[in-house]
């Protein structure tokens, strides 16, 4: 009897583990459609928002995007009077506008935040602990109640009708996120490493640039993609400190012309397509970094 139950067993367990594979791999094949169809749902707008934005005016106006493969007709004119200064939509300076904003908006909080995750990490200073706790806590606080004040301070300053408001508010917002990102990144390379750097005679200065960096470029890629992407996109932050047309980006102008010329399918087509293709190709040529550096920053403290 002792022998039949011990030849059972480990039948019984084969059998349970060949049901698990099976249900995994049933999981995993759903999963995968599930995938598959939202991308799906997610890339028809953007594919119809392209085909609308070569297609000439008349067309847009008088038929679906889906029309074009039974009458496909083909220009650039959308374009080309999109970003011309002579159609008044002032998209062509307005696209120059987002990268001169983008840019410096994350180069700054880059630079201040690897500085500041390296004293958090490194560096052993009284109520460290507490600093870094307050830091973390103002990843909550709403973009929307800092706007007054910030407005306020900038016009006490002189700094309007400047690309210095935009700059430092995106770097005051990307801060605490960008802090607590490279903090986790940095406590996972091992002390040994910092401490023979030290014993060779290396400052401060010397071990973040000729050891940390190297080490921290998927970190860094991670934050520098994400702030991008939401410089870029941004509307709320560049339509409250660009006083002037002459400092609006693309998004800004975008909803202007929504609104003064709807009708105008085609320019909002074209404008809308440079608009996205930016970030779409800085998120596809970096996507490796974004996820290894958001993965590294996100699973310890």
């Amino acid at each position: 009897m002792t022998a039949q139950a011990t030849v059972a067993l480990p039948a019984r367990a084969d059998v349970r583990v060949a049901a698990g594979q099976a249900k995994q791999r049933l999981t995993s094949r759903w999963a995968s459609f599930a995938a598959v169809v939202l991308g799906v749902l997610w890339t028809v707008p953007t594919f119809g928002l392209a085909l609308s934005s070569i297609r000439p005016e008349l067309q847009i106006k008088t038929t679906g995007w889906w029309t074009y493969f039974t009458h496909p007709e083909f220009t650039l004119d959308n374009y080309r009077a999109a970003l011309s200064s002579d159609s008044g939509t002032g998209l062509g300076h307005a696209f120059l506008n987002s990268f001169v904003i983008t840019i410096p908006s994350v180069l700054i909080p880059l630079a201040l935040a690897t500085l500041a995750a390296y004293a958090f990490a490194w560096v052993d200073f009284r109520g460290r602990d507490l600093l870094f706790v307050v830091v973390f806590a103002l990843q909550i606080v709403p973009i929307q109640v800092t706007l007054l004040p910030l407005l306020k301070i900038y016009n006490a300053t002189g700094l309007t009708n400047t690309y210095w408001t935009v700059w430092l508010s995106h770097s005051c917002f990307a801060l605490p996120l960008a802090i607590f990102l490279l903090h986790n990144f940095m406590k996972e390379i091992p002390r040994e490493l910092i401490e023979a750097a030290r014993m060779d005679g290396a400052g401060h200065v010397t071990i973040i640039f000729r050891v940390l960096l190297p080490l921290l470029t998927p970190a860094l890629a991670a934050f520098g993609i994400f702030q991008f992407l939401w410089v870029w996109n941004d509307l709320l932050v560049a339509l409250t400190f660009t006083s002037t047309p002459d400092l609006a980006p693309l998004t800004v102008n975008l909803a202007n012309l929504s609104g003064t010329r709807g009708t105008a399918w085609h320019l909002l087509a074209a404008g809308a397509f440079i608009a996205i293709i930016v970030p779409v190709a800085v998120f596809l040529s970096l996507q490796r970094f974004f996820v290894r550096g958001l993965l590294a920053g996100g699973l310890k403290g």
